[in-house]
């Protein structure tokens, strides 16, 4: 177990190092929320789904949606480390006639299942997919994250009510619950709390971990796939901007790409 944490650690260490280096070189995006993210993504991709890169329209292959769109440079840096598409490419970031556009574009880049970006929608289609999955007769799971943020749109709740109505016991999905949005902390902007309770009341299994415990996060997904009869949130306690210092808790880099040098600093910080 503690060789898989260490491995799945230093994926999550590459993913946020990739998020840097193409935000930096796109000079535009949305870092802290990706960085945030990147131990959960982690998990996910090199662990916990079954996905063929070779083959990404794979029917039996596990599902993920990326709900919060705007964090598309770490579903890039998952899909380019996993084999998807050249590693390259991830600096083409944002670049005209790039595949890797601002929000995630399932007509263009291989291994993205929905384009998102409008918020509340993604996390719609999962349980769609969900529910679709489960009609078809097979035993692929669906998984999406969703930002703490995204949960104020009345959408979320209307899904949130169909997935427990269903009992869709095959879609998981995380809440990145770092507490800051684009205006400010979500607290102040519009309190989304007490959610646990909220998703419970909604007839989902809900999970409490730190998003950044590779343990925890792998007990939580082994969790969820054990649970029946109710699907799965887990609501995951992360740092907006995790492992760049200047980055950590800091609402101004919700959407600022960071500078050359700033580039250097965090690239050492995460080497």
């Amino acid at each position: 177990m503690n060789e898989k944490i260490q491995s799945l650690q230093e994926r999550a260490k590459a993913i946020r190092r990739h998020i840097v280096t193409m935000l930096g070189e796109a000079g535009s995006g949305h870092p802290g929320g990706s960085l945030s993210a990147a131990d959960m993504i982690s998990v996910l991709y090199f662990d916990t789904m079954k996905l063929d890169p070779e083959k990404p329209d794979w029917a039996g292959r596990d599902r993920f949606v990326l709900s919060k769109g705007h964090a598309a440079p770490v579903l890039y840096a998952a899909l380019a480390e996993k084999g998807y598409f050249p590693v390259e490419e991830l600096k083409t970031l944002r670049k005209l006639g790039s595949r890797l556009q601002g929000h995630p574009d399932m007509k263009k880049l291989p291994g993205v299942e929905m384009s998102t970006g409008s918020l509340g929608q993604g996390f719609s289609t999962a349980i769609g997919m969900a529910l679709g999955l489960r009609l078809d007769g097979g035993n692929q799971r669906v998984y999406a994250l969703l930002g703490d943020g995204e949960v104020q749109e009345g959408q979320i709740w209307e899904a949130a009510m169909a997935a427990g109505h269903f009992k869709l016991d095959n879609l998981t999905a995380f809440l990145d619950y770092n507490n800051l949005q684009i205006d400010g902390p979500v607290d102040v902007v519009m309190n989304v709390a007490p959610l646990p309770e909220k998703w419970r009341a909604f007839n989902w299994h809900v999970i409490e971990i730190d998003g950044h415990d590779i343990k925890q996060i792998l007990q939580a997904l082994a969790e969820a796939q054990a649970t029946k009869g109710k699907p799965t949130m887990i609501i995951a306690k992360t740092v907006k901007g995790k492992g760049v210092s200047f980055m950590e808790n800091q609402v101004g880099w919700h959407g600022n790409a960071p500078k050359p040098e700033q580039v250097e600093q965090a690239l050492a910080e995460l080497a």
